[in-house]
C-alpha cells in the first residue's frame, strides 16, 4: 500500500511539473537566456525547488554539455523533482506549444507572418530585455559577492562580446574553473541542498554509452541502409549533439545539411526560422517546422515529431548521464572552488547576452528603452508576474507602432 502511495505522489508531482512547464512553454519568449530568467523566477524564487547556488550549478553543467542549455536545465529540474516522468513532463510542457504552432505553420498557415503584427513581436523582444536584466541582477547579487568574482564576471562578459562564438563561451567557463581552483578556498562545511537525483551512477554510464553509440552508429547505419527517415534522425541527432551556445548556432549547421540535400528550399527554411523567433519556448523546436516541411516522406506531423525527438534526444541522454556524477563532484572542495569561478563566469555570459543579442535586437529607439525600463520595474519592484509583463510589452509594442 505504501508503495502505491509513493507511486501516486510521484505521478502527481510529474503532473505538477508538466503544468508549470506548460505555462512556461506558452509564455517564455526571448530565447535561451530569457528562459533561464523565467526558470529562476519560477523554481528558485516562487516555488523554491532549488537554491540560487544549485540553480547556478545546474546552468554551469548545462553550459558544459552540448545542446540547448535552457531545455537541458528544464529536463534536469523535472528529473530532480519527479524522476524520469518529471524529466519527460518538463520537456513536453516546455516544448510542445511552440512545436505544434510551428508544425501547423509548416503544414499550411502560410499567412502566419501577417497574423502577428510586427509591433507585437518587437514588444516581446523588449520584454526579453527586462527578463534577462532581472536574471543577471539577481544571480550577480548572489554569486558575485566579492571583488574577485565581480572581476571574473566582467572579464568573461568582455571576452565573449569581443569573441562572439560558442568556442569562446566554453573557453571562458574552462578558464574561470582554473582561476577558481587556484584562487578560491571554499569552507569545508557548506550549507548545500543536493538535487534529489534518482539516477544511479551505473545507469548514468548506460545513458552516456547510449549517447556515444548513437552519435557514432547513426551515420554508419544511414550509410548501410539508406532511407529518408534514418537520414533525418541522423542529421537532427548530430545537430543536437554538436551544438554549443543554443538555438541560433544550429541554424547554419542544419542549413548546410538540409538545403543542399534538396529536402526543402532555402526560402522555406528562412521563413520557418523567422516564425520560430515569434513563438515562445526553445529555439530547437525549429526542428518540428523543418520535419513538417520536408519535400519527401516522412513529412507533416510525423516528420515534425521525428525531427523534434531526434534533436532533443542527445539532451536527455547527456543530462541523465552527467547528473549522477555532477552531484558528488560538486561536493568536492576542489570542484566547489572551480564552481565559484564558473558561476561568476556564467553571470558574465548572461550579462554579455543581455547586450548582444537581447539588447541590440530590441532597443532601437528611445521609446524601446522606456518600455524596457517600465517592464524591469514591473518585474523587480511591482512584482508583476513575468507572463503578464510579456503580454503587456506585446500590447505596448503594437500600440507604439500604430
Amino acid at each position: 500500500m505504501v508503495h502505491h502511495n509513493n507511486a501516486n505522489i510521484k505521478s502527481k508531482s510529474a503532473w505538477a511539473v508538466f503544468l508549470i512547464f506548460l505555462r512556461l512553454g506558452l509564455t517564455s519568449f526571448g530565447g535561451p537566456v530569457a528562459h533561464l530568467g523565467y526558470f529562476r523566477d519560477e523554481f528558485v524564487i516562487r516555488h523554491k525547488w532549488l537554491t540560487e547556488n544549485s540553480y547556478a550549478d545546474l546552468i554551469a553543467l548545462c553550459q558544459f554539455l552540448p545542446g540547448p542549455a535552457s531545455s537541458q536545465v528544464g529536463i534536469a529540474i523535472g528529473l530532480s523533482r519527479a524522476g524520469y516522468a518529471g524529466a519527460l513532463a518538463a520537456w513536453t510542457g516546455f516544448t510542445l506549444p511552440s512545436a505544434i504552432v510551428l508544425m501547423l505553420f509548416a503544414i499550411g498557415i502560410s499567412s502566419y507572418g501577417d497574423i502577428v503584427p510586427l509591433g507585437v513581436l518587437h514588444g516581446l523582444k523588449v520584454a526579453a530585455v527586462a527578463v534577462v536584466a532581472q536574471a543577471v541582477w539577481g544571480m550577480g547579487k548572489n554569486l558575485c559577492t566579492d571583488v574577485a568574482r565581480i572581476s571574473i564576471m566582467a572579464l568573461a562578459a568582455c571576452f565573449v562580446l569581443l569573441v562572439p562564438s560558442a568556442l569562446a563561451q566554453v573557453s571562458v567557463i574552462a578558464i574561470a574553473a582554473i582561476i577558481g581552483l587556484l584562487w578560491f578556498k571554499p569552507e569545508k562545511v557548506i550549507a548545500h541542498d543536493p538535487l534529489p537525483i534518482t539516477v544511479r551512477r551505473r545507469t548514468g554510464l548506460v545513458w552516456l554509452f547510449l549517447f556515444f553509440s548513437l552519435l557514432i552508429g547513426l551515420p554508419l547505419l544511414t550509410a548501410l541502409y539508406p532511407s529518408q527517415t534514418l537520414s533525418m534522425v541522423d542529421t537532427f541527432f548530430r545537430a543536437g549533439s554538436l551544438v554549443f551556445g543554443g538555438g541560433h548556432v544550429v541554424l547554419p549547421l542544419l542549413q548546410a545539411e538540409i538545403v543542399p540535400a534538396g529536402w526543402m528550399s532555402n526560402d522555406t527554411f528562412l521563413a520557418g526560422y523567422g516564425a520560430t523567433q515569434a513563438v515562445p519556448g526553445p529555439l530547437f523546436t525549429f526542428a518540428a517546422f523543418l520535419g513538417s516541411s520536408m519535400n519527401q516522406a516522412p513529412s507533416g506531423w510525423l516528420g515534425g515529431m521525428i525531427c523534434l525527438i531526434a534533436i532533443f534526444a542527445p539532451s536527455f541522454l547527456l543530462v541523465m548521464g552527467a547528473l549522477p556524477f555532477w552531484e558528488s563532484l560538486r561536493q568536492n572542495l576542489r570542484t566547489r572552488a572551480a564552481l565559484s569561478g564558473i558561476n561568476a563566469a556564467v553571470v558574465g555570459l548572461l550579462l554579455s547576452a543581455l547586450y548582444q543579442p537581447v539588447w541590440t535586437s530590441a532597443i532601437i529607439e528611445a521609446k524601446d528603452f522606456g518600455l524596457a525600463l517600465v517592464a524591469l520595474i514591473a518585474l523587480m519592484f511591482w512584482k508583476v508576474p513575468a507572463w503578464l509583463v510579456v503580454i503587456g510589452c506585446g500590447a505596448a509594442g503594437w500600440l507604439l507602432m500604430l
